[in-house]
């Protein structure tokens, strides 16, 4: 009990109120890491499984980011600094218009194709979630510093290159009948499990 004392004694009293706000103003980046990891988990996963972005994926990201652009629109910041976050915002609206172009089929566009959705899904997924957050908390950008924030891109992206190579390596721990029963198609490569 005597160590306990003298351990709060030695502790000064405005060093405790400012490590729980410290804690505090952390929360909402851990909520906005997790909330990023969650959104590129699953695409990464089907690109290293099935080797394609699934168009649910895709439409998703789609009415998501241009709700936010719209919102960017019209937020009260000055234009040059909405610019840059209005453009990628649009970019799967962008994919979604090439998708109605007709071009001739060659594995050179099939290879862009799939690069520009995966731009897409990469850079558009995180920053919609970025974007919702700010929406919630007006002064999340200005609370975190910059080391908090390459953290949060740290853990995405890192969360994303694990996702992609557990896709790859789905036949090492799942089996063809937990893709049907979920109600996904059966990955190349997947292994039937034995009775």
């Amino acid at each position: 009990m005597r160590y306990v004392r003298a351990m709060t004694d030695a502790v000064p009293d405005d060093t405790v109120p400012a490590a729980s706000e410290r804690r505090r103003r952390d929360i909402p980046l851990a909520v906005i890491s997790v909330g990023m990891a969650t959104v590129v988990w699953w695409p990464s996963f089907t690109l290293g499984a099935w080797g394609v972005l699934f168009f649910d994926q895709l439409l998703t990201l789609w009415a998501a980011s241009t709700a936010a652009f719209v919102f960017v629109l019209f937020e009260r910041r000055p234009v040059g600094r909405r610019l840059l976050r209005a453009f990628l915002l649009l970019l799967p609206s962008v994919w979604l218009v090439f998708s109605f172009i007709d071009f001739d089929t060659t594995d050179l566009f099939t290879f862009l194709a799939t690069a520009f959705a995966l731009l897409v899904v990469l850079i558009a997924s995180p920053l919609t979630v970025w974007v919702l957050a700010r929406i919630m908390w007006p002064d999340f950008g200005q609370n975190s510093t910059a080391r908090q924030r390459w953290l949060i891109v740290g853990v995405v992206v890192g969360i994303g290159v694990a996702s992609f190579l557990l896709g790859l390596n789905q036949a090492r721990f799942l089996t063809c009948e937990e893709f049907t029963i979920s109600g996904n198609s059966e990955p190349p490569g997947c292994v039937h499990a034995t009775e």
